[in-house]
């Protein structure tokens, strides 16, 4: 966990054989941190202390301690309590829904937020196992800890009672508690990067005197740079009696270096890294840049293992290293020779060698830098964390990111919605169609969302797009120097015709709303242009202009041409761009006036489309709609899923998790971020509902307070109660919301836990496929499915089997006429354009026919599976689909039924849970829209009924994790009403999301 200063920490299972090092701990306490912890002085442990507070059954009674370089920096715990008050192991009460809390931090690390992220992890270890709630005991004068409990943000009582301050507090996150983690999450992260960022000493370790080595080219980097800070060259082979190495201080051992280290370098064979990993470690170095490639995925692991448990963040491995252009750090940790000009525009990549041509491509563009990381294989540190820190950066107005996989696409999409809102977040993302597993050496888990439907959930969070590494540059040089446009509306002028007609098709295909362009001639002057510009950026019907130049006859007045638009432009509040051939030093002479300049006008129109596209998102994301509430029987449908999980469990469902691929991918771990192995225990998996519940919630909000309070407590002298005691700061630890959990929890070592994790990616059509086909778990029976979606009023059309034509017969005449017949086998099922269904049967007579004739083309009825069912009223059909992917969430997906539009790729997509707004939006994004709105003269269809039903369908997910995918297909919508046809659900154990109360760094 990332904490509140920037520092990191480890926080893992207190184990048996953690007595010496829990004894050494508290020798460390203070007597006043003592005497709050116990009411009473207490200047050491007795055994039979160190035995109770080191032996736990992870049910009942659960101990976690935060470490640095293997060492107790901070202990919690809690006991499950009955209503006296009596420990539950005690009085037999194990079903008791309450707990008392306690906590210890040392002196030394008190004011780090210790304290509160370890109460955001045994809250979530206490929900996993069933408990709701919190008790504790807090000495009256220590008002900072009782402010710890008050900064969380849930729900709270607070009394005085024996003299003590009695606190209970609900464990239930609430959109506060959500929000104050966030914030504390997104402060230590940006201080995290801005350490790295901002060091006063740095060390490059492999410099040698070799002016070709990796280590001696980032040596001079830092000295050409004019770095303020110090710097110092470590080499073990450095000969007796040197002491330097390109005029830096030279040394054999990083111990050996005089003063503490902020970052180090490190480029030295891979061989060599853990060794020097370790010595950094001990040596209390903050952060790592490791230029190193080639590590296997173990030994990445196991560097990123070590570095964190002596609290050390790493860039890398692979990593091309950092800068930051402040004039007060002027830091080039880099291979690169160039400092960048100073500028506004952050860049992140993860290849070095994408990082080298973004870097030339701004600097030829006049576009300056505020900060660079290009973190290789993004072990540790990531875009994530990156974009924490640029989140309240001042010195950058824009984000450029390069991605070649995303570690955490649920995270960086909330950090994403959230920093867009106030500036541009740019990216392109490589590796789109390389295939399901992310490039070598990246730790990324792997989704079954294909990767277009991951594209188009980015672009609704705010994010700008993009294909190609020359768009991001083309983007970013307009985002960073012009105002957004307020709408599509965009002028064209220009000396040739022919050039703004180009420019007119672009914008049209750009979405844009282009005006007729307006022709300057070949030899219009410098002054003609100023006017121009003039006129169109005062025209209340224009949002954005676009000049396109061509040379003149004889000598172009680049330098008149340029000051005329910059006097034209100064000081307005539309866009301007400028496309031009073939004009020697246009580019540059622009740039120095912020205008941006294109050398081809289908560059200028999409980046000017992307920033409208962007300024749109911003006006609407100001109304982003409402969550209707509907009458839903949600204690009904939990008892269902409940009895439909214990039925599969007794039945022994096979596991079709591909829980061995996810452990794999992206390994679960104590505590949401301990490395020990979980001790064993029995694990109740908490309703998590309120994760969904508040993912929009966590992430705007602010935490309130800053207190520095550390302990309290309950237990007298060698009593058996628990105490408290913590740190009530801004304390912040990061979250990737992975799916790493509490010991003994479902992804620990409880039995029979089935945890909806994904197998692979799709990198081919975004059109999610059914249910039945790729979701894990079980698959819920007719009768079950239609129970479980009539619980949020939703009504399956009744099917009856019919294998012969007797059954049919009977089936109809229970329904009444007219009937369908149709076939349900896996191979036919819709697919109309087979044959496989026949309507409006209005007769026996008829039924029976049908019947012949599908058994005549498709064989018996084990083959074909025929049902009969009453015809539902003529429409539109339609499909509805949602299904939950660990890595991004659960996905809420709407098209028009049929082959073509799976073909076409005609399917619009919304994260769960969606609002009123985002269904109307979801029914008119796809191309095929206007069918539902009454195309060539037919009758538009029911849409309001429509909509109804998908916010219907995302309420059931939102409010049941374990219904992992939901399929209604065909949803046949009418002119008044719609009718479900068809539907499956699938349903698994939910996964507690670490987002929903605890924030750690991801599983390693």
């Amino acid at each position: 966990m990332v904490l509140r200063d920037g520092g990191t920490a480890l926080i893992r299972p207190i184990t048996p054989d953690d007595a010496e090092r829990l004894v050494a701990f508290y020798e460390l306490v203070s007597d006043e941190s003592k005497y709050y912890r116990f009411f009473a002085p207490y200047p050491r442990l007795s055994d039979r202390d160190v035995r109770r507070f080191t032996h736990h059954d992870y049910v009942d009674r659960v101990g976690l301690a935060a470490t640095v370089g293997g060492e107790f920096i901070a202990t919690v715990r809690y006991d499950r309590v009955d209503e006296t008050g009596r420990a539950a192991a005690d009085s037999g009460a194990g079903g008791s829904a309450q707990a008392e809390v306690a906590f210890l931090v040392r002196d030394d690390h008190q004011g780090r937020g210790v304290a509160s992220a370890l109460l955001e992890h045994i809250a979530a270890v206490a929900r996993e196992r069933g408990i709701q709630r919190f008790i504790a005991e807090v000495m009256p004068a220590n008002n900072k800890m009782i402010k710890v409990f008050t900064d969380a943000g849930y729900s709270q009582h607070r009394s005085f009672e024996d003299g003590s301050v009695h606190l209970t507090f609900d464990l239930e996150p609430t959109e506060r508690s959500l929000a104050v983690m966030s914030a504390r999450e997104q402060r230590a992260e940006g201080r995290s990067v801005r350490r790295l960022l901002a060091p006063g000493s740095v060390a490059v370790i492999g410099a040698s005197r070799s002016p070709r080595g990796a280590g001696r080219r980032v040596l001079e980097s830092l000295r050409s740079c004019g770095f303020t800070g110090r710097v110092y060259a470590v080499n073990r082979e450095l000969p007796g009696g040197e002491r330097e190495i390109g005029g830096v201080p030279a040394h054999r051992s990083v111990k050996d270096v005089p003063e503490d280290l902020d970052l180090a370098v490190v480029a030295v064979p891979a061989s060599q890294v853990h060794a020097l990993a370790r010595e950094c470690g001990e040596a209390g170095v903050q952060g790592l840049v490791v230029l190193t490639a080639d590590f296997s995925r173990d030994e990445q692991r196991e560097l990123v293992r070590l570095a964190r448990s002596y609290g050390t963040r790493v860039i890398g491995p692979n990593a091309f290293g950092l800068m930051n252009t402040a004039p007060e750090v002027r830091l080039n940790a880099t291979l690169s020779p160039e400092m960048p000009a100073r500028g506004r525009v952050g860049l992140f990549t993860q290849s070095g060698a994408i990082g080298i041509a973004l870097l030339a491509g701004l600097h030829q563009r006049g576009i300056g830098l505020s900060s660079f990381v290009s973190a290789g294989n993004r072990a540790d540190v990531s875009g994530n964390d990156v974009l924490q820190h640029w989140d309240d950066d001042p010195d950058t107005d824009v984000a450029l990111l390069y991605l070649e996989s995303i570690g955490n696409p649920r995270k960086f999409t909330r950090l994403a919605r959230r920093i867009a809102a106030r500036k541009p977040v740019v990216v392109v993302k490589g590796a789109r169609h390389s295939g399901s597993a992310p490039p070598p050496g990246h730790a990324a888990p792997v989704s079954t969302t294909p990767v277009a439907t991951v594209t188009t959930l980015l672009r609704q969070a705010g994010v700008v797009m993009v294909d190609t590494v020359t768009e991001l540059l083309d983007a970013g040089a307009l985002l960073v120097s012009q105002p957004l446009p307020a709408g599509p509306r965009t002028a064209i002028l220009g000396n040739a015709e022919s050039l703004g007609l180009l420019s007119y098709d672009a914008a049209l295909a750009g979405e844009l709303r282009p005006q007729p362009v307006r022709d300057l001639g070949t030899s219009a002057t410098p002054g003609e242009y100023r006017q121009a510009l003039r006129d169109a950026l005062e025209d209340p019907e224009t949002d954005a202009v676009v000049v396109t130049v061509i040379p003149w006859v004889g000598d172009t007045p680049v330098a008149e041409l340029a000051d005329a638009l910059r006097e034209a432009s100064e000081g307005a509040d539309k866009p301007v761009t400028v496309v031009h051939l073939a004009i020697e030093g246009l580019d540059a002479a622009l740039a120095g006036h912020g205008i941006p300049s294109y050398p081809a006008p289908e560059r200028a129109v999409r980046a000017l489309s992307e920033a409208s596209r962007y300024a749109r998102w911003r006006r609407e994301a100001e109304n982003p709609g409402r969550v209707p509430e509907f009458e839903a029987d949600e204690a009904a449908a939990s008892e269902l899923l409940a009895r439909a999980a214990a039925d599969a469990a007794g039945a022994g469902a096979p596991d079709t998790t591909g829980k061995a691929d996810a452990e794999a991918a992206e390994p679960a771990t104590a505590a949401g971020g301990g490395e020990a192995a979980a001790p064993p225990g029995p694990a109740r998996t908490a309703d998590v509902s309120a994760a969904r519940r508040g993912e929009s919630a966590a992430g705007d909000g602010e935490a309130e307070g800053t207190g520095t309070g550390e302990t309290s407590g309950t237990e007298g002298t060698g009593a058996e109660g628990t105490g408290a005691e913590g740190t009530g700061t801004e304390e912040t630890s990061r979250t990737e919301e992975t799916s790493g959990h509490a010991p003994g929890g479902p992804s620990g070592t409880a039995a029979g836990a089935v945890t909806p994790v994904a197998a692979t990616a799709s990198t081919t059509s975004p059109v999610p496929r059914p249910a039945s086909d790729r979701s894990p778990g079980v698959t819920l029976g007719a009768e079950d499915t239609a129970a479980l979606l009539a619980c949020y009023g939703i009504v399956v059309q009744p099917t009856i089997p019919a294998p012969g034509p007797e059954e049919a017969a009977a089936a109809a005449a229970r329904l009444g006429y007219p009937v369908a017949l149709k076939t349900t086998a896996p191979h036919l099922r819709h697919r109309a354009d087979l044959g496989g269904v026949r309507l409006d049967i209005s007769s026996e007579s008829e039924l029976r026919r049908a019947h012949a004739e599908l058994t005549e083309a498709f064989g018996d009825s084990g083959g074909m599976r025929p049902v009969v069912q009453t015809m539902a009223p003529r429409g539109v059909d339609t499909v509805v689909r949602a299904a939950f992917d660990p890595t991004i969430g659960a996905v809420l997906s709407f098209g028009l039924a049929g082959t073509p539009s799976e073909l076409l790729e005609d399917v619009a997509h919304r994260l769960v849970p969606v609002t009123d707004k985002d269904a109307a939006e979801l029914v008119r994004a796809i191309r095929s829209a206007p069918i539902l709105f009454g195309w060539r003269g037919a009758q538009p269809v029911d849409v309001a009924s429509l909509e109804e039903l998908l916010l219907r369908v995302s309420r059931l997910l939102h409010d049941h994790p374990g219904v992992v995918a939901v399929d209604l297909e065909p949803v046949v919508v009418a002119s008044r009403g719609h009718t479900v046809l068809g539907a499956t659900v699938r349903v698994a154990e939910p996964s507690p999301r670490a987002d929903l109360g605890r924030r750690s760094l991801p599983a390693y």
